[in-house]
């Protein structure tokens, strides 16, 4: 195979909004370089993604297959943000049912490659008969992957209760910061998770059976925690960058961008402090009100983003403590459901940002140099993300009781007044707002993707020769 010789890469993400569209992202970069690209999802999830750029749509189809229907699965739900996390082990089952329609797209479309997410652990048994590589494309980083370990900690029984999650593991070899989860994380992540195939299953077998494995993140992060991965899955990581998102507006939503646009320039420069927990964090009331009244005694101007629960579980939409809009009308924003993040997040005014810790969201903030208020969502990754922003002096953890995960609304007050404006809080700052010339590096990025796209024609090209 000549090195000009283009590809036929096949993009299989999970069904969560933060996994689709870093996928789309490296779609359009291959795309962008040739590669004729299939990129494979339910239609509702494919529906939910950006237009695409004209220049993009010879190279880059959308290969919808619909999601069969599992008992316990509410009607119509597509991805992890429409159902509580309890339901998300149905979400699994689902998924792993496109394992046929998969196969068959497969023996009739020449793939070379899938680039896959962590949930199809049976893909290795499909795609090697058919001579279909694989990379293992993880959308967390790498500090998360090296807690999970090599294969052998992930399929064998060495780490069976949540406490055993609770540690840091015997084979990280850098001074990490006590990058482990709290007990309470963990109890609340085995809710996601199908009893038949755990997620640290499906992770084992994946890795095992991939040619390589990238994951968002970048030497200039967390080069330890890639150097690990490297010996301990005994295979390359090829980091595919951080991914920072571009900055554009979807137009039907430029009115509501006017109106907060027009809020910020009224506030003085980094005194903003921005709230959203992501599209899957579903507090309870108590911790809604601890959350509010926090906010509200911190006595700085806000923006919060409250999100609308996903139906049927069985609570009112919306907990906000009564009377808080009110009280707090004259300085703070309250948004619905929907806010233009990266917009406000950009603008001047806003110095700090309360967050679930999710990646995509931290990305988001340390391009812009946004100081953290960390409050893990306590699901997936964000638990670690949390001990590793906190270890690197980019932010603060809101401290919770370790088992349940309960928080006082003076905790939450002091933490928001300490890294946003009191003199200690120099040091997180100081850190984030250094942090702008990695996380928002376009230069560095593209150059990670052409390294990640190079390594995937050479091993092509090599591959060809045996």
């Amino acid at each position: 195979m000549d090195r000009t010789e283009k590809l036929h890469i096949a993009m299989f993400p999970w069904l969560a909004y933060g996994h689709t569209m870093p996928f789309l992202e490296v779609s359009k970069f291959l795309a962008q370089k040739g590669h004729r690209i299939s990129y494979i999802s339910t239609p509702k999830n494919i529906s939910r993604l950006p237009k695409l750029p004209p220049h993009l749509s010879s190279n880059l189809s959308f290969v919808e297959f619909s999601l069969p229907h599992v008992h316990g699965l509410p009607p119509g739900v597509e991805a992890t943000s429409e159902v509580p996390i309890d339901k998300v082990p149905y979400l699994k089952r689902a998924y792993d049912k496109l394992r046929d329609p998969l196969t068959d797209f497969l023996k009739n479309s020449n793939v070379n490659w899938i680039i896959h997410d962590f949930a199809p652990y049976w893909l290795p048994g499909i795609a090697a008969p058919l001579g279909v590589n694989l990379v293992f494309f993880s959308i967390f980083n790498a500090s998360t992957f090296a807690f999970l370990g090599p294969p052998s900690a992930l399929l064998g029984d060495r780490r069976k209760r949540p406490e055993d999650f609770t540690v840091i593991p015997e084979w990280i070899d850098y001074p990490c910061n006590n990058i482990a989860f709290k007990l309470h994380e963990m109890v609340n992540h085995q809710q996601c998770m199908d009893d038949d195939v755990s997620d640290f299953q499906r992770i084992g077998r994946l890795i095992q059976g991939c040619q390589f494995v990238t994951m968002r993140t970048c030497f200039e992060f967390e080069r330890d925690a890639i150097k690990l991965l490297i010996k301990l899955y005994q295979k390359p990581v090829v980091p595919v960058g951080l991914l920072p998102p571009l900055l554009s507006l979807p137009s039907n939503e430029d009115n509501k961008w006017e109106a907060i646009k027009s809020w910020l320039d009224s506030e003085g420069e980094k005194s903003v402090l921005y709230i959203a927990l992501g599209s899957e964090v579903n507090l309870s009331e108590e911790s809604m009100h601890q959350l509010a009244f926090g906010i509200e005694k911190s006595n700085l101007p806000f923006i919060w983003v409250v999100r609308n629960r996903p139906v049927g579980e069985g609570q009112m939409n919306d907990i906000i403590p009564p009377g808080f809009e009110k009280r707090v009308s004259n300085r703070g924003l309250v948004l619905r459901d929907w806010a233009p993040q990266l917009q406000i997040l950009a603008h001047s005014s806003v110095g700090g940002f309360l967050t679930h810790c999710g990646w995509s969201s931290i990305i988001e903030a340390l391009k812009y140099g946004r100081a953290l208020i960390l409050f893990s969502g306590a699901s997936s990754d964000q638990g670690l993300n949390a001990r590793l922003l906190h270890g690197k002096k980019v932010g603060l953890e809101i401290e919770k009781n370790e088992v349940d995960g309960s928080f006082t609304s003076d905790l939450v007050a002091a933490t928001i007044r300490r890294v946003m404006v009191e003199p200690e809080g120099e040091v997180f700052r100081a850190n984030a707002w250094a942090m702008r010339e990695i996380f928002g590096n376009e230069d560095l990025s593209n150059n990670y993707l052409n390294e990640f796209t190079r390594f995937i024609e050479e091993f092509s090209t090599s591959a060809c020769h045996y």
